[in-house]
This record gives C-alpha cells, sequence and structure tokens, in this order.
C-alpha cells in the first residue's frame, strides 16, 4: 500500500459540476474523501444516505478503499424512471419518431 493516493471527488449539477483534487492517505474510503472534498458543506443537499456513489461509473459502499488515481463519483437521484417514461408514452400511444423527422408521410 502507498503511503497516498491522488483522488478526484465530483458532484454534477444540471449545468456544471464540481471537481475536487485530493491527496489522501493510503487506505482511505470513498466516504472519507467525500468528506475530505468539503462538497456535502457547499451543497447541503447531498444525503449519503439516499445518494448513490460510484468509482469510474461503478457503483460502490462507502467503505470502499480507494486506490491511486481514482475518481469518486456522487450520483443525484433520478427525478424520472426513463423505462417509467417510455412505457407511460407507450401506453398513451404516442410514436417515438428518429431523427426529429415528420412521423406522417406527406404526398
Amino acid at each position: 500500500m502507498t503511503d497516498f493516493v491522488n483522488v478526484a471527488v465530483c458532484y454534477a449539477l444540471p449545468h456544471r459540476q464540481d471537481i475536487i483534487e485530493l491527496k489522501l492517505s493510503g487506505g482511505a474510503t470513498v466516504s472519507q474523501a467525500i468528506a475530505a472534498s468539503g462538497l456535502q458543506a457547499k451543497h447541503p443537499d447531498i444525503d449519503l444516505n439516499v445518494f448513490k456513489v460510484g468509482v469510474f461509473g461503478k457503483l460502490v459502499k462507502l467503505d470502499t478503499v480507494l486506490h491511486d488515481s481514482d475518481r469518486v463519483e456522487i450520483y443525484r437521484p433520478l427525478i424520472a424512471d426513463p423505462k417509467e417514461v417510455r412505457r407511460k408514452r407507450s401506453e398513451e400511444g404516442k410514436a417515438m419518431k428518429k431523427g426529429g423527422g415528420d412521423a406522417s408521410p406527406t404526398a
């Protein structure tokens, strides 16, 4: 195990993202990195009991030990479930169009 690991902690909002780069002691966990980043103080809406976290797009637990150059990501909950939206659209009989063109034939 190395003495230190360099990691980044990311939190994306609709129009911007905060990325905090940190140097932590070896054996640091995802939870410790998030705490050290200060993002919870900057964004009080972050609730680690509700929000999921990952490392490079793969969901992990808060006690996961980090490696050098890892990127910790804090995921906001989805506003709408994409599968549910497609299901409702299908029930309403709305055709999904490709390419944004007019779905009706022209003469």
